[in-house]
Formats: structure tokens, sequence, C-alpha cells
């Protein structure tokens, strides 16, 4: 077989990997959203059965021997060509899953989802001790899988890189140190010099199905296609691409703040947004994936903070603010634009602030990468969160749906996956500050309700591409530089001296 047959063929196989995966993420989607309350055993079962076909198909030694064929030729001669980008991606999930025995793969699998539908039952009800064994088998599997797939300095390095192969949990460790520092410094201002700390306009209660219509709208706004989506209830907000034309999100309301499903809403719009704009003519490749975790988090955070929470924005949105909601009538946009910006310490993260959104993520990154390491057990981890939130937050949960318990993360076995969201908040602003160089001024833009310009914009530098760079990669490319906090940390002072008075 030559090496363009043996592209082929891996090509090939990684179209079916991809119906596979589409299919369950469809199942997860549905256990998430709709599955009836009895029917959890089952689908905890089908999971597993999909994922051992899954691992057997991406662990085929025939796909070891393929890539060898075309790694030896000229066809990936182009570092940042197609085939290049297929063969290093499909290179780099083969080498990692081999190393992790088919049924350890298919138990994490299916103990996750076990896990999860528990978390969903004992969080409403704040119970701790029914979701620990879960949570504690599963971190005995991680820990596990750590040490098959190997590592230079630590285990959690082992599972960080299934989301961020360039990043360790030192370079983690060095860009939270001082961006905490700094954002600490600006909550203590906020806090504890001119505080005013701004409270919700009204206790008037509003109506699901109300919230759910204005988010929509909202959704469409942004450009989210709801012919090729949709926008359904879930105890934790996520967003899904099953494939071409089938981008779903969801969200979850609160009926004494709105701004909890709206928000919820527009930071899974931002995620579908990417997904859409993915090169689809090469969709069940490689290619057609999000770069990694922290850029899909960028796009995310871009439309929730650096859009949704502008003047601009709320200078369009205002009227249909009022519309939908007359009890909001009496604001005035410098009323709402206040009350959609409040600093509040004690918020669950999916509700942070922009100025406290990473002090969640450093307490989360802290404490399961002492799980991992095995510095921390499960049944430490609620006193250590409480430790931890006091530090960073200046806040101590009275409750584990508070605390330890608020997301859903851990039990579904993504240990690892919390620093991209900070890498994504960085990414983010260093991205939207590129953009208003080129585009101009933008909060003007979205006074007029145009989002197209940004829209486009993201999707010709960064949607597009799909995963033919590493972040590492991707933010010179679009920006000039590499990883740069300071943009951030800049963005945040001035934008909350302004607000505060501070």
């Amino acid at each position: 077989m030559n090496a363009l047959q043996a592209y082929k063929d891996l090509m090939s196989r990684s179209r079916e990997i991809a119906h596979l995966d589409s299919a369950m993420e469809l199942a997860y989607w549905d256990q998430r959203t709709n599955i009836p309350a009895r029917g959890h055993a089952h689908r905890v079962r089908h999971l597993a059965a999909m994922a051992k076909m899954r691992y057997r198909r991406l662990t085929d030694p025939r796909i070891g021997d393929l890539l060898s064929t075309v790694e030896d030729s000229s066809l990936i001669d182009d570092r940042f060509g197609v085939v290049s980008v297929n063969v290093r991606e499909v290179r780099r999930v083969y080498d990692r899953l081999k190393r992790v025995p088919a049924k350890l793969a298919t138990d994490i699998v299916r103990a996750g989802a076990e896990a999860e539908a528990a978390w969903e039952k004992a969080c409403p009800k704040n119970d701790w001790p029914r979701l620990r064994p879960f949570m504690e088998r599963l971190a005995a599997m991680k820990r596990e899988e750590a040490e098959l797939l190997g590592y230079e300095n630590e285990p959690y390095d082992a599972l960080l890189g299934e989301y961020e192969p360039e990043e360790t949990a030192r370079s983690i460790e060095a860009l939270l140190g001082p961006l905490s520092a700094a954002l600490v410094r600006l909550l203590e201002r906020i806090d504890y010099g001119r505080s005013n700390r701004m409270t919700a306009p009204t206790t008037t209660r509003v109506s699901v199905p109300d919230q759910e219509h204005f988010a929509t709208e909202v959704a469409r706004k942004l450009g989210y296609r709801l012919e090729s989506g949709r926008i359904d209830i879930s105890s934790h907000p996520f967003a899904t691409g099953l494939g071409p034309g089938d981008v779903r999100i969801t969200s979850r309301y609160n009926e004494t703040d709105l701004r909890e499903g709206l928000f919820g809403v527009v930071h899974e719009v931002g995620h579908a947004l990417y997904v859409q704009g993915l090169p689809t003519e090469h969709w069940g490749e490689p290619i057609c994936h999000v770069a990694s975790l922290s850029i899909d988090e960028s796009q995310s955070l871009i439309w929730e903070f650096f859009v949704a929470r502008s003047n601009g924005f709320w200078n369009h949105l205002l009227p249909d603010l009022m519309a939908a909601f007359p009890h909001l009538k009496a604001l005035s946009h410098e009323d709402v634009v206040r009350w959609i910006n409040q600093v509040n310490p004690a918020s669950l993260r999916v509700n942070a602030d922009e100025v406290t959104y990473n002090l969640h993520i450093v307490l989360r990154f802290e404490l399961e990468r002492d799980l991992i390491n095995r510095v921390l057990e499960v049944k430490d981890l609620p006193a250590a969160w409480i430790e931890k939130s006091h530090k960073y937050l200046g806040h101590r949960p009275t409750d584990h749906r508070g605390g330890v318990m608020q997301d859903v993360h851990w039990p579904s076995g993504l240990f690892g996956y919390f620093p991209g969201y900070t890498l994504g908040h960085v990414y983010a602003a260093q991205f939207f500050h590129r953009a208003k160089e080129e585009l101009g001024d933008l909060d003007e833009q979205f006074s007029r309700g145009e989002f197209s310009h940004l829209r486009g914009w993201l999707r010709h530098r960064i949607h597009s591409a799909g995963a033919t760079f590493r972040p590492h990669d991707l933010i010179r490319r679009v920006t000039g530089e590499g990883i740069n906090p300071l943009i951030l940390v800049e963005y945040l002072e001035t934008k909350y001296e302004g607000l505060y008075g501070v």
C-alpha cells in the first residue's frame, strides 16, 4: 500500500469513528436533557458499550501501520497542510490511548456516566455523602490512567495533556499565580474600597418560558442558527456538536435572576458559533475539530464577557429587555450595565463575573491537581474547597451545592479540564483586543446591533482553521504575540475601576 492509499484508509476510519462519537454525544445530550429517571442505568450500559467499540477502533494496530506509512512520505511535508494536521492528531490520540487498557477506558466512561447521574440527584439535595463513593471510584481510575499514560513531572500533567497538549501543571501555575494575585488585588479594591455592591434591581419573579424566549432571540441576534441547532434546559449548561447542521446548546434558568439563564445561553452560543464555523468539508477528519479546549472557551467567553456585558450591547438590547420584562422599565441604561457587571465573589462559577471568574478556576486547579497527585483525598475535598474559596474569594460556602458539588466536571471524569477556562479567558482578551484594532469601534457596532463583523472576523481568523494550529501557534498568528495575561488584567482594571469608582 502506498502512502496516499494509507492516508485514505486512515480518513475512512476517522469518519467511521466520528459517526460513533456523534452517536455517543447524542446519548449524552439525551441523558442530560430528556432521559426518564429510570433510564439512567440502561444509558450507562449503552455508553459503556459504545466506548468499548470506540476504543477498539482508535487503538487498532492497523492504524499504527498506516500512520508509519504516511509519516515516512512527502504527504506531510507541509506542517500545516490538511494531511499533516490529520496525521498529527491521529498519532496523538493513538499513542495516548494505546497505553490504557480497554477495560479501564470503558470503566472510566461507565463510572463517569454513573457519577454524573448521581450528581444530578445529589446536588439539589446537598447530599455529598451520596456522591462521594462515585467520586472516590472515579478518582482512583483517573489516577491509574495518569500512571499508565506517563508523565515527566507529575501525574496531573498526563490528564491535563488530553485537553491542552502544550501545557503542564507548572506552566498553568506560572500563569495563574500572577493573574490571580492581580485579580485578588482588584477584588479587594472593589470590596473594601468604595464597594457599592450592586444588588438585583427587582425581586419580581420571571417565568422560565419568558426567559427562554428572550434568550433565544438574543442567540439569534448573535448569529446562532436555530435551523442548525436547538436550545434546551439541563442541570448544567453545555454545548455539543453532533455533526453538520446539528449543534445543540442548553442553559438553566433562575426565576429570581434572569442573568443566569441569559448568560448561560450566550456562553454556549459562543461554543456553537465556533462549531458551526468549522471546515465541514472535512467533517469526520481531525482537522474539523476545535483547536483545543482553551481556544473553544475563548470563543464562548468573548461573547459572554466582552460582548454581552458591554455598554454597546445594552444600548442595543435595552428596548428589547424592557419590552420582554416590563417590571424593569424603571431602570436606566447605566443601572442595567452596572447590574449586569455586578461583582459577587459568592456566585457559582457558571454565574461568575469577569473579576472573580479565574479565581474560581485557580481554586479548582489546585484541588484537582492535589487530588490526582495523591496529596488530597476525595473525603477531604469539601473542607479544602471552603478554605480555598475563602483564600481567593473571601467567601466560605455554607453548603455543598455552592461548594464542592457545584460543577458537573469531576463527576463526569473531566480532571485536567478546568485550566482551559483561564487559558481561554486570556486568549479571549487577546483575540478581542486584536479584533478591535482591525475592525474599529466594536462597541459602536454592538450599539447598532451589528455583531456580524466580529463573528465574521472570528470565523475567518479562528473557526475556519479548525485544528490546524495548536493554541501557541494560533495566538501568535492572530495577535502577533504569545500568551499575554496582562491584556486581560488591563482590560479588567480599566473597566471595573470605571464601574466602581475605585
